[in-house]
């Protein structure tokens, strides 16, 4: 009777779906497994890799999975590196933060690369404003199929929102474009504080957010779109995390509490907590207490 693979463990009595962060992104990246290349195992090695009849088991320090491979034909090493030459990945709490941390940082990133071509329009119409409304004014005409009428006829449309766009004085324009320049920096360093997930960046991107609330709230007030909507319900789920995963001023223990979480699920302590036994194989027919068929 061989020995059942590792990671064997007890169905649970009642389903608890939950979002495997780990699963999803070793299933982008990939397993992260030491001692492949090793000629041998050891009994010490059972929290990394195991042999059984045979087979060797390697677990992913990420997601705890339990990987059968064979052993290499030329051995890189006599056996598995040694703790302190292990850079474990993370897993647990830590994992999910860095996921949806770089996700917003992502939505930052995305602002920023639009409104910064906001403001270098704004800054350009403001340079190039009386030529531009001719070229302009010329090609719309065109597209609306004709000159425009004078006289009493009034002025529709793109046309009309044109005119109103080259009223405006240059010094007013440059003013908007310094204006939203600066919101484009701010989300700059927002999408690169996040992205490493920097402490301050996360209180950044909470004033930032929750201070653009109202704005919205006023925005949808008047004229309800589907970008409008979805826009705020990001945000307000954004305002959300921040506020009560990351604990942010000092709500629910506040960075003291999110460290020691971020210890519990990391480090070696976390993957010996994580390795289940070796479930026991069944008793043989031959077992003293259990009677033996012949047929």
């Amino acid at each position: 009777m061989h020995e059942p693979a590792p990671g064997t463990t007890v169905e649970p009595r009642r389903l608890r779906p939950s979002l495997h962060w780990e699963l999803i992104v070793c299933g982008l990246r990939g397993h992260e497994l030491v001692g492949t290349d090793a000629a041998r195992l050891l009994p010490e090695d059972s929290l990394l890799a195991r042999e059984l009849a045979g087979t060797r088991f390697f677990r992913c320090l990420r997601c705890d999975s339990w990987l059968p491979l064979p052993a290499p034909d030329e051995p890189a090493r006599e056996g598995l590196p040694r703790r302190e030459e292990i850079d474990l990945p993370l897993r647990g709490r830590p994992l999910r933060d860095k996921v949806v941390l770089r996700a917003i940082a992502i939505d930052r990133a995305f602002h920023f690369v639009v409104l910064g071509l906001v403001a270098f329009f704004a800054f350009f119409l403001a340079s190039h404003r009386d030529r531009l409304r001719g070229s302009l004014g010329r090609a719309i005409i065109d597209l609306q199929g004709g000159p425009v009428a004078g006289g009493g006829h009034a002025r529709k449309g793109l046309l009309s929102e044109a005119d109103k766009l080259f009223t405006l004085d240059s010094s007013r324009i440059r003013l908007f474009g310094a204006v939203i320049l600066v919101y484009a920096l701010v989300e700059g360093i927002e999408a690169f504080g996040l992205w490493y997930a920097r402490r301050w960046a996360e209180y950044l991107t909470f004033v930032v957010t929750a201070s653009l609330l109202p704005v919205e709230v006023f925005e949808l007030s008047h004229r309800v779109t589907v970008f409008k909507v979805l826009a705020f319900l990001i945000n307000v789920a954004v305002v959300i995390y921040l506020l009560l995963a990351k604990r942010l001023f000092g709500l629910r223990g506040g960075a003291a509490a999110d460290e020691a979480q971020r210890e519990r699920d990391m480090g070696w302590d976390a993957l010996e907590r994580a390795t289940p036994a070796l479930a026991s194989p069944p008793p043989s027919p031959t077992t003293p207490g259990n009677r033996r068929v012949d047929r």
